[in-house]
């Protein structure tokens, strides 16, 4: 089975955007938000699934979603509104996998908002290491676990309750890192957070 497996006429992997966080660190400002190549990053993110490989796309809101919705060009996108966002980003994973659930979806790629670094070439060698829905993959890079990471439909119930606060997956992949297919992506992208004011230097 590859990426380009359909079920139902539905793309088999989807995209999961987590773009709910409301940048505590960046003044408030909603990381969805922030101007990036001219447009909203969010568009960024969305793109980079896209071009990745990803045709469906679900991206999860939070912080001020109702200008999210407003600002940003997000066509064919299923848009996700988590009303618990401020209790952390296992929040916002939950409320995506939910969405994805009984969509004939039988993998999810997970990505962050704040990971511009990470282009569609990470996407595309992840989403090759899918496998049905038992799939459990991560980008690596210098051997270390990162993102953008592809849970088959069968993790998705242990991610769900493993996934509290900000730690997201976290815990449910040390639990099961024996069973992760690391994907090495160094040599095309870098794996930096958009957190800090000083982190805005990564956006143009």
């Amino acid at each position: 089975m590859t990426t380009r497996e359909t079920t139902g006429g539905t793309q088999a992997v989807a995209g999961l955007l987590l773009a709910a966080g409301g940048g505590r660190r960046l003044g408030g400002r909603p990381k969805a938000l922030l101007p990036h190549r001219g447009r909203p990053l969010v568009e960024h993110a969305v793109r980079v699934l896209r071009e990745g490989g990803c045709a469906t796309v679900h991206v999860v809101l939070g912080a001020q979603a109702g200008d999210v919705r407003a600002r940003a060009a997000l066509p064919g996108c299923v848009l996700v509104d988590n009303p618990e966002w401020e209790r952390g980003m296992g929040t916002s994973l939950r409320a995506g996998l939910d969405s994805l659930a009984g969509a004939g979806i039988r993998a999810a790629l997970v990505s962050l908002v704040d990971q511009p670094g990470i282009g569609p070439e990470a996407v595309a060698r992840v989403l090759a290491a899918y496998e049905g829905e038992q799939s459990l993959a991560s980008a690596a890079y210098d051997g270390v676990r990162g993102h953008p990471v592809l849970f088959g439909a069968a993790h998705w119930a242990g991610v769900a309750v493993t996934a509290t606060g900000d730690r997201g997956a976290r815990a449910y992949l040390q639990e099961h890192r024996k069973a992760i297919a690391l994907v090495e992506c160094g040599d095309v992208a870098r794996p930096f957070d958009i957190d800090t004011e000083a982190d805005l230097t990564h956006l143009e």
